[in-house]
This record gives structure tokens, C-alpha cells and sequence, in this order.
């Protein structure tokens, strides 16, 4: 059963989403509740996997990671076993940040967070080398205009 968000948990989503390093008691001073009642729905959170764990975000600039690159994948190859050695190998690549099997004319899209365009070359031959792809298009961002946005948590009504 899928918990019940509320007014009170979808602000604390989102506090958390800017800030996972707030205080138990800053992050109660901002969604309005006492400590020990912030802490319960944390708790709850947590249990029911909602919250699914606790990052940083890093500046990409500022760890020499400038290239973004958006990858679409084409493959003939639907079986499931295809399907488990694609994503083992897309998985085993630490430059390929996002992955998704899509629908539309493409069926996968990567996002690669890689440093210039010989680090990104490397990845590319990476993934080509272990299954066979239809079509593999690169896609290169100029400029993140929004990265990394904390998602927009409704309350159930």
C-alpha cells in the first residue's frame, strides 16, 4: 500500500530534496512541527522507502566534469537476456549517470557526466563493445539551464 503524503511530508520532501544535511531541528523549523514529530515522519519516510537515501549534489564545473552527454540507443535485440547484458554492461560504465529504456523511434537514453570529449570517446567505445546496438546518437548539452531539480511532491487530497 502506498503511504499517504501530506502537507507536512511533501514539505519535508522537498526541504530535504535542497538540503539532506538540515538538522533534525532545522528541518522541523521549516516544515512547522516539533523535533520528535519531524523525526516519526522521517522515520515513516524511510521505512516505506520514500526516501530511498540521503546524497550531495557536486558541482560538476568544479571537479573538472564540464560534458554532459545525452545518448540515444537503438537495438533490434528484445530478448530478455540481451536486456540483462545491456544493462549489466550500461551499469558497469560510472560515466553513464542516467539510464532509461524508453518509448518512441530510440528505446534507451543515457546521460553521461564525463570531462571533455576524449573522456566522452572512451565511454562511447566502452558501450559499443559488448552488445551489438542498432544506433547509438550523441546528443551534447551547451548549457544545464536546471540540473538536478528536486521533484514536486503533491499532497494526497
Amino acid at each position: 500500500m502506498t503511504r499517504k503524503i501530506d502537507q507536512f511530508d511533501a514539505r519535508l520532501l522537498r526541504e530535504l530534496q535542497l538540503d539532506a544535511g538540515l538538522s533534525q531541528r532545522d528541518l522541523a523549523q521549516k516544515i512547522g512541527l516539533s523535533q520528535n514529530a519531524c523525526w516519526r515522519r522521517l522515520k515513516a519516510l524511510e521505512d516505506d522507502g520514500i526516501i530511498a537515501g540521503r546524497t550531495i549534489r557536486v558541482a560538476r564545473h568544479k571537479v573538472e566534469l564540464g560534458l554532459v552527454v545525452f545518448v540515444m540507443v537503438r537495438t533490434r535485440h528484445h530478448s530478455t537476456s540481451w536486456l540483462k547484458t545491456f544493462r549489466t554492461h550500461v551499469s558497469s560504465i560510472p560515466d553513464i549517470t542516467d539510464f532509461f529504456r524508453i518509448g518512441g523511434d530510440y528505446d534507451y537514453m543515457l546521460k553521461i557526466v564525463t570531462r571533455d570529449m576524449i573522456s566522452y570517446d572512451a565511454v562511447y567505445q566502452r558501450l559499443i563493445e559488448a552488445v551489438e546496438l542498432e544506433s547509438v546518437t550523441s546528443y551534447f548539452a551547451m548549457e544545464a539551464i536546471e540540473e538536478q531539480r528536486p521533484l514536486t511532491i503533491h499532497p494526497h487530497r
